[in-house]
């Protein structure tokens, strides 16, 4: 079974993985975890969180990393960091949105990568982040190994992020998600009833 391990701070979006995460855990072959620097979290929507890993400690074989967005990615944790590097060194999927691809931008790990973001001129101050010229202002970025997606792409960000780990054929993949994209009697125009 391959492992997701959805990584998020006190205080993160709790709707910007929350697609990502069914649509996974609804798969026999993917198990979702959390991780976190802390042991518990609280969502921006007020939900407390037990995490099942924490940074510091051994983590399970990861096949997925995907950082949450939300107000709490000014953390400098060092083994934050050289997991991320290392998966990105060596071409393992990794996907961050919101205030997640800021710290992408901070630390230096955008380098290399086409990308996307809330906002480039968030970035800066960052000395780290040094390839503007790879900024495209769009809702979600997908190159090579890396999803990067502003905070109000949460369903564009899952539909990117199942393509990169090739989840289901493409045009699945966008069946999937337009249901929730179109709304449901739009999508059964186009699609038929996916309950029947």
């Amino acid at each position: 079974m391959k492992t997701a391990l959805f990584f998020m701070m006190d205080q993160y979006a709790d709707w910007e993985g929350s697609y990502l995460a069914s649509q996974l855990n609804q798969s026999k072959q993917w198990s979702v975890k959390t991780g976190s620097v802390a042991e518990t979290v609280s969502s921006l929507g007020g939900f407390q969180t037990q995490i099942d890993y924490q940074i510091d400690n051994q983590l399970p074989q990861i096949d997925l990393l995907v950082l949450i967005g939300g107000n709490a990615w000014s953390t400098e944790n060092e083994n934050l960091r050289a997991l991320v590097a290392s998966r990105l060194k060596h071409n393992q999927p990794v996907a961050a949105i919101c205030g997640a691809v800021d710290y992408l931008a901070r630390n230096g790990l955008l380098t290399g990568y086409r990308h996307t973001g809330n906002a480039q001129y968030l970035w800066r101050q960052d000395k780290e982040y040094g390839n503007g010229q790879d900024f495209v202002a769009t809702q979600v970025v997908t190159d090579c190994n890396l999803v990067t997606a502003n905070g109000t792409a949460a369903l564009a960000f899952t539909n990117q992020v199942l393509k990169m780990i090739a989840f289901l054929p493409s045009a699945e993949v966008d069946k999937a998600t337009d249901l929730y994209q179109l709304g449901f009697y739009q999508y059964c125009k186009q699609y038929g009833n996916p309950f029947f």
